[in-house]
């Protein structure tokens, strides 16, 4: 099971929202490589990074931000990047840059054809993220609640070639209530390829409960507020879920 710190990017600076809210971020640091840094040194085997101007404007906004990171921890494990990224040049200019993973989100639900090409092109590097509200896909830095079933999305995503879906609850992300395990699971089981689990991972009595559903195909979770305002130990976090499922998983 990994643990996957993040770290969300606004203005150059690593920031935590609330639900989404652009005017509800708490800024942790002005300094994203030594955050990346602290991250890798506690046992992070890959890192979420979220540009979140990017995810607004359509366009990645935190290029400075992202290579500071990169330059710090990115050949010691895999970086995986969403928000704003639109078009193959985008893709590939991160991948270029040190980015392992890309992560599609709106753009998925917007413009299929555009996700099924990046699988196509960038095969191995593409991460679908779904975001969803009540089992409905969320759009536009959450701002846009589709008619779209989470799940009926997946199983196409799926059939493109995605390496993962990242499904995040958006009722509960930034919350500090828990992770919604039933949904993530019916999501997983739904699937062949992994789901990354994120939104509300509080303490570790969360970690337990993901661990416990490993095996129906949630091969790791991403955490924001809880290992930032001190809910949640990282390197002890990790530490239990190895012990839990066994190290290196």
């Amino acid at each position: 099971m990994l643990l996957i710190p993040a770290i969300d990017l606004k203005d150059g600076h690593c920031v935590r929202l609330k639900q989404g809210e652009m005017d509800d971020a708490t800024v942790f640091s002005d300094d994203p490589g030594a955050m990346a840094r602290h991250w890798v040194d506690l046992g992070a085997r890959r890192l979420h990074l979220v540009d979140l101007n990017g995810a607004f404007a359509g366009k990645p906004k935190n290029e400075a931000a992202i290579r500071a990171i990169v330059e710090e921890v990115g050949d010691e494990l895999p970086v995986q990047l969403g928000g704003g990224i639109r078009d193959l040049d985008t893709i590939e200019a991160y991948l270029d840059s040190g980015i392992h993973y890309v992560i599609i989100g709106t753009a998925a639900v917007k413009n299929p054809g555009f996700l099924q090409d990046a699988c196509t092109a960038f095969p191995g590097h593409v991460i679908v993220g779904l975001d969803a509200r009540d089992g409905k896909v969320a759009t536009d830095g959450w701002s846009k609640i589709t008619g779209h079933d989470v799940v009926d999305l997946a199983k196409k995503y799926e059939d493109y070639g995605v390496e993962a879906v990242v499904y995040t609850d958006i009722g509960r992300d930034g919350m500090l209530s828990g992770v919604n395990i039933e949904a993530t699971v019916r999501l997983a089981q739904a699937l062949r390829i992994p789901v990354i689990a994120s939104g509300g991972i509080t303490d570790l009595a969360d970690i337990d409960r993901l661990c416990a559903v490993e095996d129906e195909g949630v091969m790791g979770a991403i955490t924001g507020r809880a290992i930032y305002e001190g809910t949640l130990d990282f390197a002890a976090a990790q530490a239990r879920a190895d012990e839990l499922n066994g190290a290196g998983n």
